[in-house]
């Protein structure tokens, strides 16, 4: 378009130079100087705009590769962050159900534990009782076989009563074993 306005422009210059006498192409020159100057103008800004924007790109370009970088990092990391996020709730699951397992066993253990304490207050009252009324009989006994007359309110014994020490020995040995382990059995409960 440029050209073609150029050339439309030439041929009037020419004719109205061939017209009024003066130099034809002097006029033409001058027209085609200042459009050698105009369109080397627009080159250089075309250049320095090409420029400025081959510099850009080359920028784009960087930071769009350092982004690209960033963004495969960053999905990298998400990536094992998934992986490890699913680890941890099949970690979970599993301590869960470990967790419901240890509160079954806790609870079945507890009920035994109650039971079992149960049996040893019974088991305890028991061995207490009987372990009291053995040391009386072995008291009533001891003091019988020693002859503490005074300790026995009856009457006096006949003539022909003599106090038998050797079943009275071995009655008061069986009644102190029978304490003894009376006493084992209790310190075994406790």
């Amino acid at each position: 378009p440029e050209l073609a306005q150029l050339a439309s422009r030439i041929a009037a210059v020419a004719r109205m130079g061939a017209t009024a006498g003066q130099d034809p192409f002097a006029k033409v020159r001058s027209l085609i100087t200042d459009m050698i100057a105009k369109l080397e103008k627009e080159a250089g800004a075309e250049a320095t705009e090409k420029a400025y924007c081959d510099e850009q790109m080359e920028k784009t370009e960087a930071k769009k590769a350092e982004v690209e970088h960033d963004v495969e990092k960053v999905s990298g990391k998400i990536d094992q962050a998934d992986a490890r996020s699913a680890e941890l709730k099949e970690e979970i699951q599993e301590l869960e159900g470990e967790l419901a397992a240890l509160t079954r066993e806790q609870a079945e253990m507890d009920k035994v534990r109650f039971e079992t304490h149960a049996e040893f207050v019974t088991a305890k009252a028991e061995l207490e009782q009987g372990l009291e009324g053995v040391r009386k009989a072995l008291s009533v006994l001891r003091d019988y076989y020693a002859n503490k007359a005074e300790f026995l309110q009856q009457p006096a014994p006949p003539q022909k009563f003599a106090a038998a020490s050797g079943a009275g020995t071995s009655i008061i040995g069986i009644l102190e074993v029978v304490e003894s382990d009376f006493a084992k059995n209790l310190a075994k409960e406790e």
